[in-house]
């Protein structure tokens, strides 16, 4: 309750005038509230109004591998090196917004998915506008074989690659690209897709890494923008210093970047990320046996920014 509280005052804060140049955002959740479908309120409350009351429309997740620990994914080699792509996922509509109603004394549920042209179009731009500085290639992942929804978000987004001739545009549904992350995940350059979709598609695709605690994420809006990883709180490591603090890191590079136009000491942020992960100064979720706890990762990859900037001066 004191968590949600505090998100609930962030987004009053917004919303009053005090404006923030950015937000870089832990983790919410907790089993009491995950395994108990009778909680009146859950932390996701305060994050999904968190995300409305800052007009925070677009998630931006980027997925590669690190050479250096490929061997460490589930996945074959083969498939997963050298992989990288960005999904772009809608963030304040669909059923995770619409109206939810329970009736029939509690027998019969419903949650209504619905969007708009304008909230597609805006989301849609920037991921064409990425796939321009890219590989040129833009995938909309949809259901449009049984949603009006997905109709719409497929006849939108259609209209709008006319005015990017140099993006080649794929239209697939997403149970398809479900099974293509897995099975030939390099093929990806930019993905975009509706809100529920994206926030399947981006956990699959955080095996292709060997872990959800390497993935950073960015969300945007018209004015400030908000950073945190994509994994969740992770209450079964409290206190035991096992968790990743790499998604959390990457997702500062990605605020220097998107926000601060520091992309030089984003860089930096991320080289030093990449020779920790090459030094196998790894966390327990990647390596079980010959791991290193959360605050000696981290130290190791401040020490080689620090490192890296006193050779630079």
């Amino acid at each position: 309750h004191e968590r949600l509280e505090q998100l609930e005052l962030l987004a009053d804060v917004h919303r009053d005038g005090q404006r923030l140049d950015a937000i870089l955002f832990g983790a919410i959740g907790s089993p009491e509230f995950d395994h108990d479908p009778k909680a009146k309120v859950r932390p996701e409350q305060g994050l999904l109004k968190l995300r409305k009351e800052l007009g925070l429309f677009a998630n931006i997740r980027p997925v590669k591998t690190f050479s250096s620990i490929v061997h460490l994914s589930p996945l074959k080699e083969e498939i997963i090196r050298n992989v990288d792509f960005v999904v772009f996922r809608e963030l304040t509509g669909g059923i995770y917004f619409g109206k939810k109603e329970i009736k029939d004394e509690g027998k019969t549920a419903s949650d209504l998915c619905e969007y708009t042209e304008f909230e597609i179009l805006r989301i849609a731009k920037l991921a064409f506008e990425s796939a321009g500085t890219r590989r040129k290639k833009l995938a909309l992942v949809d259901k449009a074989n049984v949603l009006e929804t997905s109709r719409l978000w497929r006849k939108t987004v259609t209209e709008l690659s006319k005015n990017y001739p140099d993006v080649q545009l794929e239209l697939i549904y997403v149970d398809n690209a479900a099974m293509k992350l897995i099975q030939n995940p390099s093929s990806f350059d930019v993905i975009l897709t509706e809100n529920m979709f994206g926030d399947i598609l981006t956990d699959e695709a955080s095996v292709i890494s060997g872990s959800l605690g390497l993935m950073p994420s960015a969300s945007i809006g018209a004015g400030v923008s908000l950073y945190e990883p994509v994994h969740g709180s992770y209450p079964e490591a409290a206190g035991k210093g096992i968790a990743n603090p790499v998604g959390a890191i990457l997702s500062a590079a990605m605020m220097l970047v998107h926000s601060f136009g520091m992309k030089r000491e984003a860089a930096m942020i991320e080289q030093a990320v990449m020779e920790t992960l090459s030094s196998g100064t790894v966390t327990k979720d990647l390596d079980p046996k010959d791991y290193y706890s959360t605050s000696e990762v981290g130290d190791t990859i401040a020490s080689m920014i620090v490192n890296k900037t006193a050779e630079s001066v």
